[in-house]
């Protein structure tokens, strides 16, 4: 698998800069907690939108994993991707979450996607109230689009491989590290990154063609 990352290395606590390589695409991606950069983000992503067609949305979301069948930790981050712009949105640590993104998630000129988003959804309306209201399941339009019936259950790694032609690895230690750690590492900021890139690259080729 071929991926790197680029830590701007901002000094300030609010937020940070990564570009990040898959293969040959270079993701641009903002990691913060704040919610005036995520309004910056959100107004960026409007206005570079198509007003012709909707817009995939990459979708995906991390939480700080729980050994225990009575606890279940929320949301930590939330990650958006559109085209080669990431955003790592660390929900846990914000101190308010602004009204453009719950206008954003609810927008019909967005489609948000992902794998098995329906839970995803579900997490962000139990833990935040964050609505989304146009949610597709990779899964499900592969197998549609693709013809292959099995693709529907299928995880992001296999649909990685089937749709793009890529390998991405998920190693545990990252899956199930510490995702409401106020500074996360570049490995948890890589993997955030292209799950969200994946994701939005596999809708925008069944969906768009």
């Amino acid at each position: 698998m071929t991926i790197t990352i680029t830590d701007y290395g901002l000094i300030n606590d609010t937020h940070n800069l990564f570009d990040i390589t898959f293969f040959t695409d270079q993701i641009h991606t903002l990691l913060t907690h704040s919610p005036a950069h995520v309004n910056q983000w959100l107004t960026q992503t409007r206005q570079q939108a198509n007003p012709n067609q909707p817009t995939v949305v990459g979708l995906d979301v991390e939480w700080r994993p729980s050994f225990s069948r009575n606890i279940e930790n929320p949301v930590a981050t939330l990650q958006l991707c559109v085209g080669n712009r990431c955003l790592i949105y660390q929900l846990i640590h914000t101190p308010s979450i602004p009204q453009s993104l719950f206008d954003f998630l609810k927008d019909s000129n967005f489609m948000f996607v992902g794998v098995g988003i329906a839970n995803d959804v579900e997490k962000l309306v139990y833990d935040y109230e964050l609505s989304v209201g146009r949610a597709m399941d990779l899964g499900s339009v592969a197998a549609d689009v693709m013809g292959v019936r099995e693709l529907k259950n299928a995880g992001l790694k296999e649909l990685v491989r089937r749709v793009l032609g890529r390998e991405i690895e998920k190693p545990k230690r990252v899956t199930m590290s510490r995702w409401d750690s106020m500074w996360l590492s570049l490995d948890q900021v890589q993997y955030a990154c292209v799950d969200a890139f994946v994701c939005s690259e596999i809708g925008r080729r069944l969906i768009q063609g």
